[in-house]
């Protein structure tokens, strides 16, 4: 069965698929202006049994558009992806479990949809587009089905929207191969080469703007995040668990000043923040600068009401000249209402000025929907990679009201907020993920003591250790201070070792098809202890079912024992 829109949307002409060349601009818009106009359009996530707010979104920008091309201004629509519901929708009769996101009846709704904007649209790939798991056996296929239906050639995107001004964009290309998390929004290095040689090519100097579209931001964009979800889970920034890749982005926005806006989506939040858009410097009485470069960060919301956080149904809106350009928001609940959010000038090639156009309209609303950030030397900066020997975190228990943050001596940076324990990026200090969960870490202590030892003492006798080193090589000579994280009470001591590649926080969620195959083995020992073990029902049988993961459990070098618990905690000295 074929879904359409044509019984929601008016008749418009045929929609065609603007050109799209990697690596080069697209000059379908070039008609030599230096004024235009996009619509930025968050997670749509469409469901096609509720239609209804796609057709009050697209008749708010209609007018919008018509007017900007009477004016000879450029025009185009961007999607930062997500594009349809990952529910069973009633779209198959075949099938009352498939998904409908990912599919190519999802794919080939949300072209149309976009296309019946009647002007240039382009897509960038989210966390939900490869999701098609029923109808494609792997990322390949469904990645091919996504750029057939949207007249794409690759994941990645360029257009010149007027006069040296480019829309850039780059979109996840794993699901069912992601390491961690399928919603993990992955850039692959191919797109990542292809997008540094582009700024590298098109410099702030020649007079080139960049503006670029992510389903996710970057990390170091200083957007609000959503502790309870994406940072636990993973999923917050580009190619969040490759800890290279995942700084990689604002890296090369602080070294090219082409860059002068990032537009992303992914957290269903509104734009009445005043951190749903960040600027690339901040008043220092505000804190230190934040080396952004050049770039202003703007986070979208999302036009249907089903999929809003926070209730707020609303696009973004980017009207731009040779002298600035201006960030909006549409309002879809507000009869299509535009506000100027953000003013930003450009007083040279290399340096413009953001101004707020409102104040925050959100400031008091539940915390749940930001978490704290550090900064350098503020009010909750512990204990610093200079103390000696051992630094007590807090003087009292841990809660849910204690925040405090601490950077070890190998420059890794750990935290305490909200009852949870969590990483924060050594440069940019965004949050990485979860440490230690509420119930190992409220009512304990923690305290960071010197681990290190001055020779290299080893106990031969205990299996494993022969020939090991002191050190692993990694070091670097500012860095060579070895510590430890304790968290304990009366009634012990909780030691947080690191993971392998010396990060803290715990990549905990594998990617979905893991975890399918992982409760099919569930179900699995559920029917066999239904029949073969003494329960008296199918709830007391999933009682009895545990499971047991890998990769190590214990400091011991041979492999005992697959007790998930060490029962026997050894300390050497000397």
């Amino acid at each position: 069965m074929k879904l359409s829109f044509a019984l929601l949307l008016a008749p418009t002409a045929a929609f065609v698929p603007a050109a799209r060349h990697a690596g080069t601009a697209s000059t379908t818009l070039r008609a030599g202006s230096d004024e235009y106009v996009v619509a930025v359009l968050g997670d749509l996530h469409i469901d096609p049994r509720k239609m209804e707010d796609y057709g009050t979104g697209r008749s708010h920008f209609l007018p919008i558009f018509d007017e900007a091309k009477s004016d000879g201004k450029g025009v185009s629509v961007v999607s930062l992806g997500d594009l349809g519901e990952s529910k069973n929708c009633d779209h198959n009769p075949e099938s009352d479990s498939e998904l409908f996101a990912g599919t190519t009846q999802c794919h080939e709704m949300a072209a149309e949809f976009l296309g019946s904007f009647d002007v240039p649209y382009d897509v960038v790939g989210g966390n939900h587009d490869l999701e098609g798991l029923d109808e494609f056996e792997t990322d390949e296929e469904n990645l091919n089905t996504y750029l057939k239906s949207h007249g794409k050639e690759t994941p990645q995107f360029c257009r010149e929207v007027a006069d040296k001004t480019l829309l850039v964009g780059m979109g996840s290309t794993l699901f069912r191969d992601a390491v961690y998390t399928s919603h993990e929004v992955t850039i692959d290095q191919e797109q990542i080469d292809w997008f540094e040689n582009l700024v590298k090519t098109h410099p702030a100097d020649e007079g080139w703007k960049v503006f670029v579209f992510t389903h996710a931001p970057p990390n170091g964009s200083g957007l609000r995040v959503l502790q309870e979800n994406h940072v636990v889970n993973g999923c917050c920034w580009l190619n969040h668990s490759d800890e290279k890749n995942c700084r990689k982005f604002i890296e090369i926005v602080r070294e090219h000043r082409c860059i002068k806006g990032w537009f992303s989506g992914h957290f269903h939040l509104g734009q009445d923040y005043q951190d749903s858009i960040t600027f690339p410097t901040i008043d220092p009485s505000e804190g230190p600068y934040p080396n952004r470069g050049s770039c202003v960060f703007a986070q979208t919301s999302v036009m249907r009401a089903g999929t809003s956080r926070d209730g707020r149904q609303q696009s973004r809106l980017l009207r731009g000249t040779k002298d600035g350009f201006e960030i909006c928001t549409v309002d879809h609940r507000d009869d299509g209402k535009v506000r100027v959010d953000a003013t930003i000038t450009y007083r040279s090639e290399t340096n413009e000025v953001g101004v707020y156009a409102h104040e925050d309209e959100a400031y008091d609303h539940d915390n749940y929907f930001k978490v704290y950030q550090p900064q350098f030397d503020d009010h909750a900066y512990v204990c610093s990679d200079d103390d000696e020997d051992l630094c007590m975190l807090v003087p009292d228990p841990v809660t849910e009201e204690t925040v405090a943050w601490w950077k070890l001596s190998c420059g890794r940076v750990l935290g305490v907020v909200n009852g949870v324990m969590l990483e924060y990026d050594k440069s940019t200090l965004a949050p990485l993920g979860l440490v230690m969960s509420p119930d190992c870490l409220l009512g304990k202590q923690v305290a960071i003591v010197d681990s290190g030892l001055e020779e290299c003492l080893i106990n031969f006798e205990e299996d494993g250790m022969d020939g090991a080193d002191c050190a692993d090589g990694s070091e670097t000579p500012d860095q060579s201070k070895e510590q430890a994280i304790l968290v304990y009470d009366d009634d012990g001591v909780t030691v947080v070792q690191p993971n392998a590649d010396g990060s803290y926080w715990r990549k905990i969620v594998r990617n979905k098809i893991a975890r399918m195959k992982e409760r099919r083995r569930e179900k699995a020992a559920i029917d066999f202890a239904t029949s073969y073990l003494p329960v008296r029902s199918e709830d007391e049988a999933k009682g009895k079912i545990k499971s047991t993961w890998g990769p190590y459990k214990s400091t011991s070098g041979v492999a005992k024992s697959t007790e998930t618990e060490n029962k026997e905690l050894k300390v050497y000295t000397n």
